[in-house]
């Protein structure tokens, strides 16, 4: 898994985030990095929207978030301008 990761955030920082989320959706056993690894490539490449998306999967999957993940969204709410879903994210971080 640890080279699937290296890989998705390789091809996230090219800009290539089609061919992270190919090998995003390959992965068998994903774990929270590959989550977070996935998110971030979403939030810093411009697509707040799949990475809001995909962190309600990872949510339904039973993958608890961490303070990487909560950055990403974050991000994600700031380059869609989502104050209200930002705030949302800002209180789990405050509560957790």
């Amino acid at each position: 898994v640890v080279s699937w990761n290296a890989m998705i955030a390789a091809y996230a920082q090219n800009g290539h985030v089609e061919d992270a989320r190919t090998l995003f959706d390959r992965i068998c056993r994903r774990d929270l990095v590959s989550w977070n690894a996935m998110i971030a490539a979403y939030a810093q490449n411009g697509r707040g929207r799949e990475a809001l998306e995909l962190f309600g999967q990872m949510e339904v999957a039973g993958v608890k978030p961490n303070k990487i993940t909560f950055v990403s969204m974050l991000d994600a709410c700031a380059g869609l301008a989502n104050l209200p879903q930002g705030r949302l994210i800002h209180a789990r971080i405050v509560n957790s």
